[in-house]
């Protein structure tokens, strides 16, 4: 188990290493094993890079982001130019039907609604946003239209947790309740974490994801 101080220093070493992150303007805190954020980023695009950094560092559990993104002045643009190139972007996307997500704008932030099939095309949309030029954040609504039966549900998770080779794969047990799912057991490391969630949200009829799962190092 890393010390408050070996965590702290991983994780600003981490942000030094990701490219797409100007570390020099964020602070890394950790308190009781939970890391903290904090400072100021030029783009949303760059926060989110910032948290996906601090999240693949060995021994973070629990992350709390105070960032904030403060656009230079030539990326300011008005709610109503940065949804006409949400709408734009989103309208030439093949990951779902045309007119399937609707879009709000306030202040820069935009906020995704709207049914779609699977979860992948829900990630798709939120993905494409984090790119526009103006965005400060990112809500995703968007849900998923009622699929399978719970035993069905369940049958494919459990078969793309061990298709995926995930390190004790067996000690993750799986219950569905509905559209819910909850994961128990444990896990490796972060990325290992990643990987079942990304194998539970890529089955069918999933909407909701309890992750009970804990971290053994």
């Amino acid at each position: 188990m890393k010390t408050d101080a070996q965590l702290q220093q991983d994780v600003m070493a981490e942000l030094k290493w990701e490219p797409a992150v100007h570390a020099t303007q964020i602070g890394v805190e950790v308190q009781d094993g939970v890391v903290t954020l904090s400072g100021e980023v030029g783009s949303y695009i760059e926060k989110w890079n910032a948290e996906r950094a601090a999240q693949r560092v060995s021994g973070v559990t629990a992350l709390a982001i105070d960032l904030k993104v403060k656009l230079l002045p030539l990326d300011k643009r008005s709610d109503s130019d940065i949804a006409a190139s949400v709408r734009n972007v989103l309208s030439w996307s093949k990951s779902f039907p045309a007119n399937a997500i609707k879009v709000l704008v306030e202040d820069g932030w935009v906020t995704l609604s709207g049914q779609v099939q699977w979860h992948y095309q829900s990630n798709d949309a939120a993905e494409i946003v984090r790119f526009i030029r103006g965005v400060v954040g990112v809500s995703n609504q968007i849900t998923l239209e009622p699929r399978p039966s719970a035993s069905a549900v369940k049958s494919d998770i459990v078969a793309a947790i061990n298709r995926h080779a995930i390190a004790d794969a067996k000690k993750i047990a799986v219950e569905v309740m509905g559209s819910e799912v909850t994961l128990t057991g444990h896990v490796q490391s972060w990325a290992e974490r990643e990987l079942v969630l990304h194998s539970v949200w890529r089955s069918p009829g999933v909407h909701k994801i309890i992750d009970k799962m804990s971290f053994a190092y």
